[in-house]
Parts: C-alpha cells; sequence; structure tokens
C-alpha cells in the first residue's frame, strides 16, 4: 500500500504549486485517492473498510503531506470523522452504516463545522449560535460556519448546534451538501493551506430527518471527550506536519547537492556549514518520528492510559514545533531562494505555519500540562 501511497503523493506534488497560488481544489487527488482505496481507510471492515491502525494512517497522511499538504489536510479530517464514530458508535446504526459505505464506494467526504464568527472555536467554550429546531418530522438548522475545510468537496457536514428548548440539548447533526438551504461563501483566501477550500458553510431552515441528530445532549452532559479521540486528532496532525517538514527537507538536500556557486568549484554540500544545520534539521525530523509512531504504535497494541490525551498533545506539541524549526533552519540557510515562489520552500514555510491555528493549540496544551504537573504533589 505505502509504494501506492508514495506514488500517489509524487503525482499530487507537481500539481501543488498550482493550486496554492490559484487557491483552487485538488478535486483530482481525490479522485486518485479514492482509485487506491483509501478513502475508506478508516471505515469499519463490517462496513467494507479497512479499519487501519494509527500508526497506518499517520504514515498515509504524513507521505501524502510530502505531496500536497492542502490534500492531506482534507484527507485528515475525513479520517478522523470515520475514526470518532466507529469508536463511539453513537450516531444512528442505518445512517453510520450508509455514510460508511458511501465511503467505500465513492467520493463521499465528511467534516465537521464547527468554528463560528461570534463563538470562534468551540475548544474554548460557549454555545454555538447555529439553532437546530425540532419538527414533527425532523429538524430545522440555521446557522453560519467558518472555516470549513474541504467544503468544495464534502458530501456531508457534520454541523456542531444547539437546539431551540429553554435548557438547549448540543451536539451534531448531519447536513448533506445538497439540501436546500445549505449554501458555501468562497472566502478563504489565507496564508497556508490555499487548496484546502476552507470556506464558510452558511443554513437557511435546512431540513434534516430526525434520525441525522448523530449525538445531542444537554450540555452539562457533555463530559470531557473520550481520550483516544483526541489523541487521535492530535497524532494525526503531528504526522502531517511532519510530512510538510519533510518535503522541505528533501528540497533543501536537492538544492544544496545541485548548487555550485563559481568561486567554491563545488557544491553547497561540501560546506561544514551547510552539512551541520542540515544535520539539525535532521534531528528534529528524527525525534518527531520517534514521538508520533511510538504512541500510535502504543495505542495500537491496546494501551488504555488515561493520560494518553494529554501524551499525544504534548506530541502535537513538540513536533509541529520541531517541524517549524526544521522549515525555518532550510529558509535561514539559503535565504532568498527559499522565498521564492519559484521554489517549494515558501510554501512549506506557510503551510507548517498553520499547525499552530488547529485545536488544541499550544497555549492550552501546555496550560494541561502546567495544571497536570502541579496537581502532582507528593513529587516535592
Amino acid at each position: 500500500m505505502f509504494e501506492v501511497v508514495e506514488r500517489l503523493a509524487a503525482d499530487f506534488a507537481t500539481r501543488a504549486a498550482a493550486h496554492d497560488r490559484d487557491a483552487s481544489f485538488p478535486f483530482e487527488n481525490f479522485d486518485a485517492l479514492h482509485q487506491a482505496q483509501l478513502l475508506s481507510l478508516t471505515v469499519p471492515v463490517e462496513f467494507g473498510g479497512q479499519a487501519a491502525s494509527y500508526s497506518t494512517v499517520c504514515q498515509v497522511i504524513e507521505t501524502i503531506a510530502t505531496g500536497d499538504a492542502s490534500t492531506a489536510l482534507v484527507l485528515t479530517m475525513h479520517y478522523l470523522q470515520h475514526t470518532n464514530a466507529a469508536r463511539t458508535r453513537c450516531w444512528h446504526p442505518a445512517v453510520y452504516e450508509r455514510l460508511c459505505r458511501e465511503s467505500v464506494n465513492g467520493i463521499a467526504l465528511l467534516n465537521a463545522a464547527r468554528v463560528e464568527p461570534e463563538l470562534g472555536t468551540p475548544a474554548r467554550g460557549g454555545l454555538p449560535a447555529t439553532i437546530a429546531k425540532q419538527t414533527f418530522d425532523g429538524w430545522l438548522l440555521t446557522g453560519h460556519k467558518q472555516y470549513t475545510t474541504g467544503s468544495p468537496i464534502l458530501r456531508y457536514f457534520v454541523v456542531w448546534a444547539r437546539t431551540d428548548d429553554e435548557e438547549p440539548l448540543v451536539g451534531s447533526f448531519l447536513v448533506p451538501r445538497d439540501l436546500p438551504g445549505v449554501r458555501i461563501v468562497e472566502t478563504w483566501d489565507h496564508l497556508g493551506m490555499r487548496a484546502t477550500g476552507s470556506h464558510e458553510l452558511i443554513l437557511e431552515n435546512v431540513w434534516i430527518p430526525l434520525e441525522y441528530s448523530l449525538d445531542i445532549r444537554p450540555l452539562k452532559a457533555w463530559s470531557p471527550a473520550n481520550p483516544l479521540m483526541v489523541a487521535g486528532g492530535s497524532l494525526f496532525l503531528s504526522a502531517l506536519y511532519q510530512g510538510v517538514a519533510t518535503a522541505a527537507r528533501n528540497w533543501l538536500v536537492g538544492y544544496l547537492n545541485e548548487r555550485s556557486p563559481t568561486n567554491l568549484g563545488a557544491s553547497l554540500a561540501t560546506l561544514p556549514r551547510f552539512q551541520t544545520s542540515v544535520g539539525e534539521i535532521e534531528a528534529l525530523l528524527y525525534a518527531n518520528n520517534r514521538l508520533i509512531y511510538s504512541l500510535a504504535t502504543d495505542i495500537d497494541k491496546g494501551d488504555r492510559d488515561p493520560n494518553v490525551n494529554l501524551q499525544a498533545q504534548t506530541v502535537k506539541y513538540l513536533t509541529t514545533s520541531n517541524a517549524i524549526r526544521a522549515v525555518q533552519i532550510a529558509l535561514e540557510l539559503i535565504g532568498n531562494p527559499g522565498l521564492s515562489k519559484n521554489n517549494p520552500l515558501e510554501r512549506y514555510y506557510r503551510d507548517v505555519l498553520c499547525s499552530r491555528i488547529h485545536t488544541p493549540q499550544n497555549d492550552a496544551i501546555c496550560l494541561s500540562l502546567g495544571k497536570s504537573a502541579l496537581a502532582m504533589k507528593n513529587l516535592v
């Protein structure tokens, strides 16, 4: 399988710069991913999927990200939705099975729609402004979502909303894209991840069946998320940005071996200064690899450490910081060519900086780590 993934990544890389420049969506990449049966990687076997391990999913995401980070991000979010749904099994069984089989048989991607203009990210707390009003035969949804990654291709949106009850229920509602009242506003014009189509989603009295309420509860009934669900998100994102940093390293190595200034009479790769800097990048990437895949392997073996969520968040904090630093070193090393749009390094840098905005963000991770350490009074 991994040989196929590597070939796909190499193919995606040939178009990544054009999609980045135009902020166009790489539909053709998802045709290829479907043909390679990679869109069903986290779908349960009972519904025709592969139920791949965390380690395998991380490897696929990392490799695809070396070719096109935007494609890898949309794929990551699709994988996460199916990973978490398979683990919790809290969606209506018939609806869930249909979604799984559609992901096996065609291009039927789904992703969450959570962030709102007023609320911001739900990870920081607060109630969504998106309203689900129950009718005798379904729900009417009205709301405004931002940063809906993959919106040009998604078949389903998993919308975070609240009911209009005096004591509202809060949770997720499944919204197919082809329903009346569903509208995409193409506002995504970002520094990095420009080909993700992370546009705004507008819902205007969108009717969905009753069984499309996927998991709704009173707000006070929302306990902390399943640790493995949150761990999966942190690990998959860590693998993605490891892929971006690896692509930057690969380009740098090629450039240094090919570039031979006339006054030097040899390639830049022969100079100790460049060798030392590349060595620093190698150390950062090695540390990332060990962190990501050691924890992924522990989870795959059935490790049920209650702190796995915090461990995965720590991995995300360290690996994304290392990935940013690795690309920065490459830029500092070669100067102007690294920031030229003729070369992909400036795109890698813009993409890798986006690692900072994914939940959980660095300040939240460090706050949790600090509280956990300070609570260990017996260590003093």
